[in-house]
């Protein structure tokens, strides 16, 4: 790593926003995992900031609000200045989605979130409830004209089929989201893609790609077929404009965030076709793709009353 001290952290613009992020994220989920000390945690987070990782990423329901509350003491004392400061609801109703959007402000102790997005958009009737009257979106929307939120986007892990569906009803309603997050991997590429059936709209839309589960969290590992930073950067060759990783320790960050983004350089077409071809047989059937296969991950279906 001796070497890549003075490397900077590619930047790229987050779709038609404008805005510079840098190319990894950092995962909000593993900073408020109770394992992991608290000051650790803040110093992971600061130590990213200092090189160069501009885009944080939380959400509402990680570890109880644990995430949101260290993210916003990590910010203390001038970090916030700089980063691009994102997270998460799960309410799907107005009132709901309003108590959550201020209780997120209070725990990153901020007055602004830089994108705020719908969490965890992977049931069919998610879309319908939050653009009907009364539903979340106009919480947001309220926010947003209070100067709490700058851009507004969504995410999910389940279905491309449910992504392509928020999208539609987000268009009748002529509404586009500035953001949508999924997962993008080596997997996914094999299996009910995001790659295949979402990303073109994303990107012919202007829409920003924000990439996510890079490692499947870290079950893609379990196959052997493929390194971290093999994964890092394989969704970085994507047109993402962000890809979002979870450091649950310093080395982690070293070792795979930063060693990844300061590395990587656009992969030939035929170093794309080989990766995949290692992966083909292990990502056939979902196996190392949990969250889309199972219910392991999916928070508000194991806690409804979050949706409201």
């Amino acid at each position: 790593m001796h070497s890549l001290a003075g490397v900077l952290v590619p930047t790229r613009i987050l779709g038609s926003t404008g805005e510079r992020v840098s190319a990894i994220g950092l995962g909000g989920f593993h900073l408020g995992n109770p394992g992991l000390a608290e000051p650790e945690s803040i110093r992971i987070i600061r130590t990213a900031i200092k090189n160069g990782i501009t885009f944080l990423d939380n959400c509402w329901d990680y570890n109880d609000g644990l995430s949101e509350i260290r993210m916003g003491r990590a910010l203390r004392g001038g970090y916030r200045d700089g980063v691009f400061l994102m997270t998460k609801i799960d309410g799907r109703d107005r009132k709901s989605a309003a108590g959550q959007i201020n209780e997120s402000l209070r725990r990153l102790q901020t007055d602004w979130i830089d994108l705020l997005q719908f969490h965890e958009i992977i049931h069919d009737t998610d879309p319908e409830r939050i653009f009907a009257e009364g539903g979340a979106l106009e919480a947001v929307l309220e926010a947003t004209d209070e100067g709490k939120i700058r851009y507004i986007g969504f995410t999910g892990h389940k279905s491309p089929s449910i992504h392509q569906k928020m999208l539609a009803i987000a268009a009748r309603h002529h509404f586009r989201f500035d953001t949508v997050q999924m997962p993008l991997n080596v997997m996914d590429a094999h299996f009910e893609s995001f790659e295949l059936h979402v990303l073109p709209a994303l990107i012919r839309d202007g829409i920003g790609v924000v990439g996510m589960k890079p490692m499947g969290d870290r079950v893609i590992l379990d196959s052997g077929a493929v390194t971290p930073v093999e994964c890092l950067h394989y969704a970085l060759n994507l047109p993402t404009s962000v890809v979002v990783t979870g450091c649950d320790s310093m080395q982690v960050l070293v070792e795979q965030a930063l060693t990844a983004a300061r590395t990587f350089l656009p992969m030939t077409a035929d170093q794309t076709t080989a990766l995949l071809a290692r992966t083909a047989r292990f990502a056939a059937q979902g196996t190392y793709e949990q969250y889309k296969t199972t219910r392991k991950h999916d928070g508000t279906t194991q806690n409804p009353q979050w949706l409201g």
